[in-house]
């Protein structure tokens, strides 16, 4: 017979394992609550970056599309024979025509025939040893750099003398080539004084910068001299070239002609080319239809390469102005090369303003920190 005694026991047992089940529930739930959070978390993140992914997916289908309507473009590959011209209309090549008499591959080459000698020889310098003239423009760290070899080595004699056997082979024949007189002379010089130069380094068995220095000064007049013949058979061919193509595509189309120049790093800033070609444009968009692409290595296919980049820049002139409709800095920002997060980068690192109180202005007040006359937001009253 149950007494008040078991009851209120039994009623106690009851409770406390309710109460211990109720708290391994509420743990299992916290639990469930916290990996069900993160998964939530993850998929909102990831459904942001499908947005960029739909755009990115768009802008580039809008960019594969527009290729097929570009034109008149000309493309030109600045590679070893003063380049490669590419007449392009509606993303189709009309026309590919090296313009540049072979002059100036020839008056190039003897040129850089110093340029080859010190390539074969540069690692077995002595980077502590500096011409006190040359202090002030040689990095020592570049020149520990190059000099990976060091001075004590001499096996730079086998290439040099191979080397000096391609130049003695090219003077044997050089009146063969039927050159302009005074660039027959300029060559010869160079070559008569390189293997000059080669023989004494090679029965020294020793490379310095000095020795070469005086030697890479005695041919420069004539190494100017071959320079003055790449320029001027250059200058002739593309000018011919361009006169050509203007008539042929006519004046009206070619007042928006685009011309892209692919160059090396080396040669990317007053490109020959591009300096030659300028003065045929339309001169009010030379600066923005003159593109001098810069390139790590001459590409196979030049053409596609140049149509891919011009279609981004062609429609980010149209896009810039119509997303950015209310700011004419950033718009002018993604219409060209400039990084369009480099104004908020800027102003944040402190260029003029702490990075405190950079971080506590919002976007629509920097807007009105910016020059009116530049500014199109539609809070800055128009200029009568």
């Amino acid at each position: 017979m149950p007494t008040r005694r078991t009851v209120l026991a039994a009623t106690a047992a009851t409770a406390a394992t309710a109460a211990l089940t109720s708290l391994a529930a509420t743990g299992t739930a916290h639990a469930d609550t916290g990996t069900t959070d993160a998964a939530r978390k993850k998929a909102a993140r990831d459904n942001m970056r499908a947005v960029d992914t739909g755009m990115r997916s768009s802008y580039d289908s809008l960019r594969a599309n527009l290729t097929q309507h570009l034109g008149p473009v000309i493309i030109v590959s600045n590679d070893m024979v003063g380049g490669t011209y590419y007449l392009v209309d509606s993303g189709r090549v009309i026309e590919t025509i090296k313009p540049v008499d072979e002059v100036f591959e020839l008056a190039k080459s003897i040129a850089h025939t110093p340029l080859g000698i010190y390539s074969i020889c540069a690692p077995y310098l002595d980077p502590k040893n500096v011409l006190p003239a040359q202090a002030k423009y040689i990095d020592p760290h570049d020149l520990a750099m190059v000099a990976f070899t060091g001075p004590k080595d001499t096996s730079w004699t086998t290439p040099l003398q191979a080397f000096s056997d391609t130049l003695d082979t090219a003077r044997r024949t050089l009146d063969e080539a039927a050159l302009p007189d005074d660039l027959h002379d300029s060559c010869a010089f160079i070559l008569d004084h390189a293997h000059d130069y080669i023989a004494d380094t090679i029965r020294r068995r020793e490379f310095d910068m000095k020795s070469f220095e005086d030697f890479s000064g005695a041919v420069y007049p004539s190494i100017r001299t071959n320079m003055y013949w790449s320029s001027k058979v250059q200058i002739q061919g593309v000018s011919d070239l361009l006169t050509r193509w203007r008539k042929q595509v006519g004046d009206d189309a070619w007042s928006g002609l685009y011309v892209v120049v692919l160059s090396l790093w080396t040669t990317y800033e007053l490109n020959q080319n591009s300096i030659i070609i300028k003065n045929f444009m339309n001169q009010s968009k030379v600066d923005s239809h003159l593109i001098d692409l810069m390139t790590a290595q001459i590409p196979a296919d030049p053409v596609a390469v140049s149509l891919d980049n011009l279609a981004r820049i062609v429609q980010d002139n149209i896009a810039a102005e119509m997303v950015f409709s209310t700011d004419q800095t950033t718009a002018d920002a993604l219409k060209g090369r400039q990084d369009l997060l480099s104004t908020e980068i800027l102003q944040l690192l402190g260029g003029g303003t702490g990075a405190n109180a950079a971080s506590a202005i919002t976007k629509g007040q920097a807007n009105q920190l910016v020059c009116p006359f530049h500014n199109r937001s539609a809070a800055t009253p128009a200029l009568a």
